[in-house]
């Protein structure tokens, strides 16, 4: 019998009368694979407006009463959010912020063509790194409502009732990033990716009120590098927690095994449920092999998890054990995926 693996999360919780569920945590392959000779990375501002839209640029500014170069200093504290994610990953040898690099083409809030390769390979030459990450978006969409509230002045004589205006200011916060890849001439990646921040100001009358939401630049710049630091993200394994039905009613060995569970001896509970993968009633059998597909995935061998989830369903029609051998099919290409990515 295998050994429980002591690095495996997981919390038990109920769930029917003749299952109960555990929480396990499992390493989810990165959604973007970086090829193995990209060592150093470049990290370009595109969303700053380029000449022939500055023009319409600044009207939406003023329209949305957005204060100046707040799209320029939340698209520069994305791009450090970005590249200090990066540097703390060992993925890469070199992080390299070209703010010298003038290849603006944004300032609608959409992403814009994409760089020709050959000013991609001129760029990747000139500062040699291998792949240039791009941010290709970063603008602010606001709208603004106004209500009138019932409030009161202290007076001397007493509270007057009055009235005072509630301006509500809904940001949008939009950034979307490309990694072009000169070697494949390849874009690795393209991502988009929006958060909202909600702003509240009151003041005796509409001009005060809207004035004390200008001053929100700093929540911005924080969404800004958080977006940064998310997109970086994208490159390294997630870590999910996923839930597992096992069986806990069918023999005086399940009622035993499943306090075993409980309190964490997940060995004793496995060999409980060996002993009935041979009883001679097929529901008991079957409930036992798919329980020790489970625990073979605790142990992380999840070759033998199909096999007893596969007896399960193929010699006891255990319905559990179907969906199941799909899941753990689907676990074994990614740890194939995370493997891979490991290497590179």
């Amino acid at each position: 019998m295998m050994k429980f693996a002591p690095l495996l999360l997981f919390v038990i919780i109920f769930s029917s009368c003749k299952t109960q569920q555990l929480y396990i945590t499992v390493l989810e392959p990165a959604p973007v694979t970086i090829p193995s000779y990209i060592k150093n990375a470049g990290i370009i501002n595109r969303s700053l407006p380029s000449d022939n839209v500055k023009k319409v640029d600044a009207i939406e500014k003023v329209l949305s009463l957005e204060g100046a170069n707040l799209d320029k200093e939340g698209g520069e504290a994305s791009i450090t959010g970005l590249a200090d994610e990066l540097r703390r990953n060992n993925r890469f040898t070199e992080i390299k912020s070209l703010t010298s690099v003038d290849l603006r083409a944004g300032g609608l809030g959409i992403f814009p063509a994409p760089l020709s390769w050959d000013i991609v390979e001129s760029t990747c030459r000139d500062n040699n790194v291998d792949a240039l990450f791009a941010l290709e978006v970063f603008d602010t969409d606001t709208k603004i409502s106004y209500q009138a509230r019932k409030a009161g002045i202290k007076t001397p004589l007493g509270t007057i009732p009055s009235l005072e205006q509630q301006a509500d200011m809904l940001t949008i916060v939009k950034t979307g990033w490309r990694i072009y890849d000169p070697a494949g001439r390849n874009i690795i990646d393209e991502y988009a990716f929006s958060e909202d921040i909600t702003f509240t100001a009151r003041g005796i009358n509409v001009v005060i009120a809207a004035a004390a939401l200008i001053d929100r630049k700093e929540a911005v710049k924080e969404v800004g590098n958080k977006a940064g630091q998310g997109y970086a993200l994208r490159l390294l394994p997630n870590e999910l927690r996923v839930t597992r039905d096992y069986y806990v009613k069918g023999t005086d060995n399940f009622k035993t095994a499943k306090r075993k569970a409980q309190t964490g001896n997940w060995d004793q509970a496995g060999q409980l449920w060996e002993k009935e993968t041979t009883n001679p009633k097929g529901k008991v059998a079957g409930r036992a092999c798919y329980n020790m597909a489970i625990i073979s995935e605790i142990n992380g061998d999840l070759d033998l998890a199909v096999k007893w989830a596969q007896k399960a369903y193929e010699d006891y029609k255990n319905r559990l054990a179907l969906r199941y051998i799909d899941i753990l099919n689907y676990r074994k290409t990614s740890n194939r995926i995370l493997k891979d990515q490991e290497q590179k």
